[in-house]
Order: C-alpha cells, then sequence, then structure tokens
C-alpha cells in the first residue's frame, strides 16, 4: 500500500471526523439558542444544499486544474470559514454563509479525493484502495458525532469548532505533501462543461442502471435517518444513549464491509453493488421487525457492512468506467445526486413517521431500496446476458 494512498485515506477520514465532531455540536447550540427548527434547518440546507446545487460547478473545478491543489486550497479555505465559526458562533446571520462556503468546500474536496485515488493508489488495486479510503472515513464518521456530542455537552462548541479548523489545517499539510498528481488534460477544443459528468453516468447503460438505482433507493433508506430516533424512543424504550448505540453499530459496520468485505466481490462491481443496496435494506427491515435492542443492533450492523460495500463497489465502478478526464465531475455528480436524494427524505421522513409511526417508517425506509434494488438487478442481469448473446452471435 503506497505512502499517498495512507496519507489521502487518512486524510480524508481526519475531515470525515473534524466534520461530524463540529457539525453536531454546532446544530444542538443553534437549537438551544434560537429555539427555532426552521434555523436549524437552514443551517443543514446551508452545508448539504452547495454539494448539490453546486456539483457541476465543483466538478467541472476538479476536472480543470490539478487535484492536489485543488485539495490544499480549499482545505485552507475551509479552515478559514471554520475559524470565522468560532468568532460568530452566536450569530445565526454569519454562521449561514460560512456554513454555506463550507459546504461547497465539501462539493470540491470529495470529487478531489477520490479523483486522486487512482493516482496515489500507483500500481495497487483500484477497489482495495477505495476501500481503504472508505474504511478510514467510516471511522471517522463513527468517533465524530461521539466526540462532537460529548463536547456539546460539555458547553464547549467553540473548542469542537476549532479542532475543526485545525483538522482542514492539517488535511492542507497532508496535501502538500502528496507526491501523486492528477492535472486534467483536455483537449483545447473540448471545454470542461459542468453537465458532462452527470450526461456520461445516465448515457452509459451500466453506470445508469447501478447508479440511478441506488439514489433512488437511498431517498427511500434516508427515512431511516427521521424515523430511527422516534423508534428507540418511543418503540424500543430506548434513551439518547441507545440510539448512541445504533448509529454507532452502524458506521462501525460501513468499516468492516469497506475494510474486509469489499475487495472479496468477484462478480461485476456493478452487480455487487446492487446487491449491496439489496442487503443493507434487509438490514434495516430486519431492525424494524425488532421486538428488542440488541436485534435491532444486528439488523444495522449487518446494513451498515452492505452500505460499505456498495460505496466502495460504486466508486470502483465510476473508476473503471468514467474516462480520468471526466471522473471529477462524475464524481461531483454522484455526490451531488446522492445527497440531494438525502434531502429530499428528510422531509418525506417527517411526514411518513407523522403520518404511520416510526415501526412502519423505518420498514419503508427498508423494504423500499430491497425492492428497488432487486429490479435494478434484474435490468442490469438481462443486459449482461443479451450483451453475452450478442457476442457470441457476431463470433
Amino acid at each position: 500500500m503506497s505512502r499517498d494512498l495512507r496519507l489521502l485515506a487518512s486524510a480524508a477520514g481526519l475531515s470525515a471526523l473534524g466534520d461530524f465532531m463540529a457539525v453536531v455540536p454546532l446544530l444542538l447550540h443553534v437549537q438551544q439558542s434560537t429555539g427555532s427548527a426552521f434555523a436549524v434547518s437552514a443551517m443543514v440546507f446551508a452545508l448539504w444544499g452547495p454539494v448539490v446545487l453546486a456539483a457541476g460547478v465543483a466538478g467541472a473545478i476538479v476536472d480543470r486544474f490539478e487535484n492536489r491543489l485543488v485539495l490544499v486550497v480549499v482545505s485552507f479555505a475551509q479552515a478559514a470559514a471554520v475559524a470565522g465559526m468560532v468568532a460568530g458562533a452566536d450569530e445565526l446571520w454569519a454562521l449561514l454563509p460560512l456554513m454555506a462556503l463550507l459546504g461547497f468546500g465539501v462539493a470540491v474536496s470529495q470529487p478531489a479525493e477520490f479523483s486522486l485515488v487512482p493516482a496515489a493508489a500507483g500500481e495497487g488495486d483500484v477497489a482495495r484502495a477505495n476501500g481503504l479510503m472508505e474504511t478510514v472515513r467510516s471511522l471517522g464518521f463513527t468517533a465524530g458525532p461521539l466526540v462532537g456530542g460529548a463536547l456539546g455537552a460539555a458547553g464547549l462548541l467553540r473548542l469542537a469548532l476549532a479542532i475543526n479548523a485545525l483538522s482542514f489545517m492539517v488535511v492542507g499539510v497532508v496535501g502538500l505533501v502528496l507526491r501523486a498528481r492528477r492535472e486534467p488534460a483536455p483537449a483545447v477544443d473540448e471545454p470542461v462543461r459542468a453537465r458532462d459528468g452527470f450526461a456520461f453516468l445516465v448515457r452509459e447503460r451500466d453506470l445508469a442502471i447501478a447508479l440511478g438505482g441506488t439514489v433512488a433507493a437511498l431517498a427511500v433508506f434516508s427515512i431511516s435517518v427521521t424515523a430511527e430516533p422516534f423508534f428507540v424512543t418511543e418503540v424500543l424504550d430506548g434513551g439518547p444513549f441507545a440510539y448512541g448505540v445504533l448509529l454507532t453499530s452502524w458506521t462501525l459496520g460501513m468499516a468492516f464491509g469497506s475494510g474486509a468485505v469489499a475487495q472479496r466481490v468477484r462478480s461485476s462491481v456493478a452487480v455487487g453493488g446492487l446487491a449491496a443496496v439489496v442487503l443493507q435494506g434487509v438490514g434495516i427491515a430486519g431492525a424494524a421487525l425488532s421486538p428488542l435492542l440488541w436485534m435491532a443492533l444486528v439488523g444495522f450492523v449487518f446494513g451498515g457492512v452492505a452500505h460499505g460495500v456498495k460505496n466502495v463497489l460504486l466508486r470502483t465502478l465510476i473508476h473503471e468506467r468514467v474516462p480520468d478526464a471526466l471522473r471529477g465531475r462524475a464524481f461531483a455528480a454522484y455526490n451531488g445526486a446522492r445527497n440531494g436524494a438525502e434531502l429530499g427524505a428528510l422531509v418525506i421522513g417527517g411526514l411518513v413517521v407523522g403520518a404511520f409511526g416510526a415501526r412502519p417508517a423505518l420498514l419503508v425506509a427498508g423494504l423500499g431500496p430491497a425492492l428497488i434494488g432487486l429490479f435494478c438487478l434484474f435490468l442490469l442481469t438481462t443486459t449482461l446476458e443479451r450483451r453475452v448473446i450478442h457476442a457470441r452471435v457476431e463470433g
């Protein structure tokens, strides 16, 4: 495993850790200081809205400029934005634009990181490299909310923000010492158009089925984000600690799936990714039907493992099928679609939980993606069979 890949994965994990460590107490602070659900929603949209709305622009930046340099510049800009939050933590009017700047940095940095993976991996297996990236990111997702929640409970919001700013500076320094380079070199008569990444993903049938099906499944699956706290507290009679354990079981499952399971998939990565979507839904549905917390934890661990496998395989699919000159825009388009599905599901989730209750909502969040994944698997395998038959006839 190359030095550059270890550095890049460490940077991705540190960024995930710092973000969640700061965002959790920051949202709690806004909720407590304003008493407004609208203010909290505005903060969430300010952070994730740019990932959706600016996906094309972000991808074009990644495909126009050398990616290591992009990662360095964006990381230091994000550090400055979070430092501004330290000074303006009590002013919503100051937090919102800084949060939007941070979100735009996420929109650019994530496709830059994953577009750099083949260069950082060198002669290594790209699937294994993506597994390492996803594993370290999952560990960051696991530790970040736990540390952030503890700092928020202790009234140390500004310390959490300061540590997050420091984490971005460290990521920037890591970028400076990377030897790997990805310098896009499009032809002079082929401008870097923001829409080209999305257009390529839609045009290529395998990518459209696998990635489109995954995004559709995510739009249903993310209803679970709204349902989970009500399911734990009202259905299973648990408390905040039980809720935290449930979320942690998912992210730990992700880490195991991405690090130990994904690289063992021997079938088509598109088929494997969609199969993981099905199994992820099965895990959530099993948890929804569980009468006891420990049984729900088993379902969440199982679903988390499948989720980690899915992330690795679908990013590997993009690396394999998308030309290098388009990868930044392809990753940005995929990230934007995924985050758009998640934001939409947060609204739908509230309606479903309010109308039907937490257990039925969580069951829908599991069965819906499983059915979508099965349908997409049917479409994909039918396409592959036709290609085999056509190749035999032509041969």
